[in-house]
Formats: C-alpha cells, sequence, structure tokens
C-alpha cells in the first residue's frame, strides 16, 4: 500500500486529467447501464400501452435514448483520448523524475547495474506502471460509482432486489478480484521479473554477441534465453487462466442478478407496488451494472506486477549518491588549474587504498602524463577529478577552489574526459561528434577529425559525416573508435582536456600523428594523459609513474628515459600491444 501511495503522489501533476479521464469513464458507463435500462422500459411500455389500446408520449423516450446512446459513444471516444493522454503524461513524468534520481549515482551508487538491467528500469519498469492508473485507478473508481448508482436506482423501486444486486456486486466486484490477485500475485510477480532478466540479457547479450561467438558460449546464450522464454509463457498461461476463470465467475453473477431481479420484482408487479413496465428495465439495469466490474479481476490481478516494478525503481533511485551536491557552491575562480594535494582514495569502506599520497599540479596550459601498469590507479584520478567519487582524505581543488564546493555542472563543464571505452550512440558520425558542442560549424569538426587523423577515412565513407555508426560504433573498428573519440573531446571547449589511452589500437605512425594533431589544436588547453605508452610522452612537461597508487617516479621524459630510468620498466610492456592499423 505504502508504494501505492507513492505512487499515487508521483501523479499529482496529472491529477486534473486523471480526474477527467475517470468522469468521462464513469460518464459512458452510465450512459451504457442506463440505455440499457431506458430502452427495456420503453418497449415493455410501448407493448403493454399497445395491449390496452392507450395512446403514449414516445417522443421523449426516444430523444432520452438517442442522447444517452450518444453519451455513451462520445463519452468513451473522449475517454480513451484522456485516459491515454493522462497515461502518457504519467509515463513521462515518472521518467523525468527517474532520471533526475538516476543521474548523481553513476556511476559509484549503480557500479553492481547493468546497462541491460538500467535500461529495463528507464523503460521496461515504468511503463508497465502505466496499468497503476489505466487499469488500476480508474476501473476501480468508476466500477465502485457506477455500483453505487445501480443499487440506489434499485433501492427507489426494490429494496430487496437493490441488497441483493448489492451482494452480487460485491462478489464479482470485490471478492473475486481480491481472489485472482492472491492466486495470480507469485506469476505476475514472476513475470515482471522475467520480462526484465529476459530484455536485459538480450540487450547484453546482443550487444556482445560477436564476444560470445568467439568464446563459444552462444549456445549458452540462446539455451538460456529459451528457457527464461518457457517460464515466462507459464507464468502468462497461469495468468491467462486465472483471468478467464475470474471472467466467467463475473457472467455468472451478472446471469444471476438477472434472475434474482426477475424472480423477486414479479410478485410487486402482481400486487402494484412496481410497475410491469419497470420489471425489463430492472432486470436490464442489474445486469448492465456488472460492465463496470468486468476489468476489476485484471486490475488487481496486475497489481503485484505493477508494485514488484515500482519496488525496483524506488530501490535505484533511494539510493545515496557517492557525491552530494554542495548546498551553497562556491563561484569559480578564473583559473582552471587542478591540484591534488596529498590525496589518498578506496572505493569503499575496508577496502584497500588505490591512490596513496598523491600530489599533482595540472597548471593552465600545462601537459602532464600519468603511466602505470594497469591497477597502478590511473583510472580513479580521473574518477575524482570529474567527482564520481570524493577522496578518502586530502583534497582536489580547482583555480583555488575545492572542487567538493563547486556546483558539478560548473566542474564537469571545465573538463573533458576522453574515455578509453567511449560510448556512441546509433546516430550518424556527425551526431555523435555534435555532443561535444552542438553549435560546432563544419570547419569545427573538420579540424577536430583532422587532428584525431580520422578525416580522410570519414569522408571515404558512402556518407561522410552523415554515416550511420551503430550502437557503440559498432560498424567502426576499435582504433577508429579512438580516434573519433578524440576528435569529440578536441570538440568540447572545455579548458582541461583529459585523454584516456588515446592511441589505443593505433600503429606508432598513426599515434605519432594524432598527438602533433591534438598539440596544435589544443596548445591553450591544459592535458592531462592517462597512457600505457610511449608515444606522445616526450611532448608532455612532466611525467608521473605510478606503482601500486603511489608516485613511484616523476619527471620529464628524458629524465625517466636514461637507461635505468623508471620508464625503461615499462617499455617492455607499454608497446608489445596488438594494434589497430586501420
Amino acid at each position: 500500500m505504502a508504494l501505492l501511495l507513492r505512487l499515487i503522489k508521483l501523479m499529482r501533476p496529472v491529477r486534473g486529467m486523471m480526474a477527467l479521464s475517470i468522469a468521462l469513464s464513469l460518464l459512458a458507463m452510465l450512459a451504457n447501464i442506463c440505455l440499457l435500462a431506458v430502452s427495456g422500459w420503453f418497449i415493455a411500455a410501448m407493448g403493454l400501452a399497445g395491449v390496452a389500446g392507450a395512446s403514449m408520449n414516445y417522443f421523449t423516450p426516444a430523444a432520452i435514448i438517442r442522447a444517452l446512446a450518444i453519451a455513451r459513444t462520445a463519452g468513451r471516444y473522449a475517454e480513451r483520448v484522456t485516459s491515454h493522454e493522462a497515461t502518457f503524461r504519467v509515463l513521462a513524468g515518472l521518467r523525468r523524475w527517474f532520471y533526475d534520481r538516476l543521474e548523481p549515482l553513476i556511476p559509484g551508487a549503480l557500479s553492481d547495474q547493468t546497462s541491460g538491467e538500467l535500461f529495463t528500469g528507464i523503460r521496461n519498469d515504468i511503463e508497465r506502471l502505466e496499468l497503476v492508473f489505466l487499469r488500476i485507478i480508474s476501473p476501480v473508481v468508476v466500477a465502485g460509482l457506477a455500483g453505487l448508482f445501480v443499487v440506489g436506482v434499485l433501492a427507489l423501486h426494490h429494496g430487496i432486489s437493490a441488497i441483493v444486486i448489492a451482494a452480487l456486486l460485491v462478489v464479482a466486484g470485490v471478492a473475486l478480484p481480491l481472489i485472482a490477485m492472491r492466486q495470480g500475485a507469485k506469476p505476475s510477480r514472476d513475470l515482471t521479473a522475467l520480462s526484465s532478466e529476459m530484455k536485459a540479457l538480450l540487450i547484453d547479450g546482443l550487444e556482445g554477441l560477436a564476444e560470445l561467438q568467439l568464446a563459444g558460449r552462444d549456445a549458452y546464450f540462446r539455451s538460456r534465453l529459451a528457457g527464461l522464454s518457457e517460464r515466462q509463457i507459464s507464468c502468462e498461461r497461469q495468468l491467462a487462466m486465472q483471468q478467464g476463470l475470474a471472467s466467467a465467475a463475473i457472467v455468472l453473477a451478472a446471469n444471476l442478478a438477472l434472475l434474482a431481479v426477475l424472480v423477486l420484482v414479479i410478485p410487486a408487479v402482481r400486487d402494484g407496488s412496481v410497475g410491469a413496465a419497470y420489471l425489463p428495465a430492472l432486470m436490464l439495469l442489474a445486469l448492465a451494472s456488472f460492465d463496470a466490474v468486468v476489468p476489476l479481476p485484471l486490475a488487481l490481478q496486475s497489481l503485484p506486477g505493477a508494485l514488484q516494478s515500482a519496488r525496483r525503481l524506488f530501490d535505484l533511485a533511494d539510493r545515496t549518491p557517492n557525491v552530494c551536491e554542495p548546498s551553497q557552491p562556491r563561484r569559480a575562480g578564473s583559473g582552471h588549474e587542478i591540484s591534488f594535494d596529498d590525496v589518498s582514495f578506496r572505493y569503499a569502506k575496508g577496502r584497500p587504498l588505490v591512490v596513496r599520497n598523491f600530489n599533482l599540479q595540472l597548471g593552465e596550459g600545462r601537459r602532464i602524463a600519468v603511466v602505470g601498469e594497469t591497477g597502478a590507479g590511473k583510472s580513479s584520478l580521473i574518477n575524482l577529478i570529474v567527482r564520481f567519487w570524493d577522496p578518502t582524505s586530502g583534497r582536489i581543488t580547482m583555480g583555488g577552489v575545492p572542487i567538493n564546493e563547486l556546483a558539478l555542472e560548473v566542474l564537469r563543464a571545465r573538463i573533458c574526459v576522453q574515455q578509453q571505452r567511449p560510448y556512441f550512440f546509433s546516430a550518424t558520425v556527425r551526431d555523435n561528434l555534435l555532443l561535444a558542442r552542438p553549435d560546432a560549424t563544419q570547419g569545427h569538426i573538420e579540424a577536430a577529425t583532422r587532428a584525431a587523423q580520422i578525416h580522410d577515412f570519414i569522408t571515404s565513407l558512402p556518407r561522410g559525416y552523415d554515416t550511420y555508426i551503430g550502437a557503440h560504433g559498432r560498424l567502426l573498428s576499435g582504433g577508429q573508435v579512438h580516434r573519433l573519440a578524440v576528435a569529440r573531446a578536441l570538440l568540447n571547449p572545455a579548458p582541461v582536456l583529459v585523454l584516456d589511452e588515446p592511441t589505443e589500437g593505433l600503429d606508432a605512425i598513426t599515434a605519432a600523428a594524432m598527438f602533433r594533431g591534438i598539440s596544435s589544436l589544443a596548445h591553450d588547453r591544459s592535458i592531462l594523459l592517462i597512457t600505457h605508452r610511449e608515444t606522445g610522452l616526450a611532448d608532455m612537461d612532466e611525467i608521473v609513474v605510478l606503482q601500486n597508487g603511489c608516485v613511484a617516479a616523476r619527471g620529464s621524459y628524458a629524465e625517466l628515459s636514461r637507461l635505468g630510468g623508471p620508464l625503461n620498466a615499462f617499455k617492455s610492456r607499454i608497446d608489445d600491444r596488438p594494434r589497430d592499423d586501420l
């Protein structure tokens, strides 16, 4: 119940349209019920008048019947439009709310989530919550109000019939849906979990299909997918069977209601307390009232699955971010020099330090390279600079201001990181580049791609810069992906440029040409280079050698590469790696 109330609170911005949708749905339902009842009375009254040879004003009842038919049709159409508009607005609001809660959690508080799981939460779980209004709130409210109306009308004409119909409506509209919800709770929750698991598996499996095939695990992937599909079909079969039984029970209750009114009202017709023409009207009124409770078993059967989705979303949204926005952000200084002052860092309490007593001064326009073996702590420095995590001890400043006192948007606008594993959308080359600078001209784009040694390749594509490259740049080679990532980073106007393994997968000649292009285009920007390779180190103002999170050595390239110098220990490994010459 707490989850449902929390969901309803999130729907408050759309409450006006939701109320209008419910009102229109109620109007259509009452118009349908009254149409049958009035039609039954009119036909019976006309028949009785004909038998008695009496005259009757049939214009007014005929006009009422036409008005009810029009109200039913117009009400249903308007209800469909408003209910779906309200639902889409609810979903849009939930997506925005969830994304706003999710963004501060990236990456540290979501490190246990795969991309497929997050996509399932953003898309599937939120879409499943449309059931809360469309299938649960609206049908329940309409059924309750319509039931009260029918019982009230019956009570005005025949009290005992009203009591019996009320009891049958309670059985069909409350007891049966509750039984359906109880019986369907487990398969409904299982179906929600299996659906999410299957979609997450599909996303991650299809993205890594080439790797699965290389490892010979594609058969295992298919068998696991087939197993999930079988379990999902089994849950759907159980729910369909329960829904069919509940629907049959409601039809039985509706026919019992029809029979009960017939049996109970006939004596009243005989003694004259109820007019004969009202008998078919009351029978059809009772029968039509059960149309309002038909959706309720499905509504309550859907509730456990919807709440399961809501629980997963709230569990993610309620996580505590690794870093928080300062309550009163300080104004950023005019400079953008970055300083690490005796910084130590561990990713979680009880885990070992990955950075120990680290000091670094990246002045404006300076170029510093950090080299070291995998696991030395290089990538952790990037995470600390952009405040994905905060240092365990020590502090980091930008322009003399501690970065934890700057607004995250301000801090990250001054730093551009070229990631070792860059993400590219399934869009054109141009669209992916413009993410870094939406107002960039073609001249800006070409200058960046020429510096990254990728322009000639792009122009050789069938549609040049308007060529689609697939999700993650799947249609490109590894070296092309890295060069395109460097071009995007160069296009970003941020004064601090962080390059994480920019020459990964490149041959020595292309890598050297790329560094010459970077030096030319980013001559006035501060550069922090993270690398395993020797290429480009000679152009750095300072080189820092990391070992187990500690600074093992620092100095110029000439100083560190002397015979027996610290760089020599890495030379046998940093260049002995496969290259992509494309």
